[in-house]
């Protein structure tokens, strides 16, 4: 992996913009001023490294569910039923983001955004045409809107009625908009009824069935929304109840990949995957521990409330408001060192299959709503 100064296209924002990536500008997100070069072996080790993980978070989901492990998830139990229901189903699900530390061969799994993960947009097309403008002749890592569009395709004959797939959102945030509406444009192309709603338009009536603003029930809803939000809401209480009327995707059982706890069970279960780092809970901070290690709420969104901690100093931390449920600790991945740019890969699933990358750098060791996207290529 090298990383090269390039220089941007003439017009790069307009076309951006044009494709829909309208929040390339917060806090700096994108600026083609660098690009990411791998070989294809490399590649093919990034793949094969995203594979072998997700058939371990699936033996996780096997566990937990066997062995009732829901305390330990931070999950209330009226919603256990509801994501052994999903997973035995085998509810569809759309997508899911691996953030990998790389250096020099070595994979680690940071975490796993199964449920609600952005960067789709600049990993799936923005990227994609800037490396067509930069150089055709290279390949990327990078078949996700293929993928994502046939998967759908696959998915479509599952809907419940009415046949249309509504797309949502929290309307407070245009990334996640942006996102959503992106997802809509694919499903559109792949020939699906699609329409779109914001979260805090949906109804729920005297039954507990969900419907849309006009009065018809709200077959299928795919949400940029995390469950556990959901479950502690109100209208989360009709969710196990309205289960063959409202199929959600991404499915219930999300709730329990894109939970950190998921990383504690991932070593309890496989010590010895070289893909997966040490990891244990702690109901409280940790304020020493040997060695070098991160130490991460069970939940939090975009690195909030991250400390990195080396022999009992705190080398880097983010604010937030996290940290009710605990938190996990980790050990220490080292990232590469690029004149000060540490990379993380985000390895992207399509229905459940590797499907390309996109990476993210920031200046510091942690990885949050500040750092930057930037694209990468290989020589095929």
């Amino acid at each position: 992996m090298q990383r090269h100064i390039i220089t941007p296209r003439k017009d790069w924002e307009q076309k951006v913009k044009d494709q829909g990536f309208l929040f390339y500008k917060n806090e700096a997100y994108y600026s083609e001023t660098a690009a990411y070069e791998f070989t294809a072996a490399e590649v093919d080790l990034i793949e094969a490294a995203t594979a072998d993980i997700f058939e371990k978070c699936i033996a996780v989901v096997e566990h937990v569910i066997k062995n009732d492990l829901w305390d330990r998830f931070f999950i209330p139990k009226e919603y256990a039923d509801l994501i052994k229901w999903s997973w035995n189903e085998d509810m569809p699900s759309f997508y899911g983001r691996m953030d990998l530390a790389y250096n020099n061969g070595d994979i680690k799994l940071l975490e796993f955004n199964a449920d609600t993960p952005t960067s789709l947009l600049e990993a799936s097309v923005i990227q994609w045409y800037w490396l067509q403008d930069y150089d055709s002749s290279l390949d990327q890592f990078n078949s996700i809107h293929e993928k994502l569009m046939a998967h759908m395709q696959v998915c479509a004959p599952y809907f419940y009625a009415p046949n249309v797939l509504t797309f949502a959102c929290a309307g407070d945030n245009l990334e996640d908009l942006m996102t959503t509406k992106y997802m809509q444009d694919v499903a559109d192309q792949a020939g699906l009824r699609t329409d779109f709603m914001y979260m805090n338009e949906i109804g729920v009536d005297d039954k507990g069935e969900f419907y849309k603003t006009d009065g018809t029930v709200l077959g299928n809803i795919f949400k940029l929304y995390p469950y556990e939000w959901m479950f502690h809401e109100e209208f989360g209480k009709s969710l196990p109840g309205s289960r063959e009327s409202t199929m959600w995707i991404e499915p219930a059982y999300k709730a329990l990949w894109s939970n950190k706890m998921l990383l504690v069970y991932l070593h309890e279960l496989f010590p010895d995957c070289k893909y997966i780092l040490p990891a244990t809970y702690r109901a409280t901070e940790v304020l020493y521990q040997p060695g070098k290690y991160v130490q991460k709420p069970v939940y939090s969104r975009e690195g909030a409330n991250v400390k990195i901690v080396k022999n009992g100093e705190v080398i880097e931390q983010t604010g937030g408001e996290y940290g009710t449920e605990g938190y996990v600790i980790q050990d220490y991945a080292e990232l590469p060192d690029f004149d000060g740019n540490h990379p993380v890969i985000g390895s992207w699933l399509i229905g459940g299959v590797p499907a390309g990358m996109g990476i993210r750098e920031s200046s510091g060791l942690i990885t949050n709503n500040t750092s930057r996207f930037v694209p990468h290529f290989f020589k095929p």
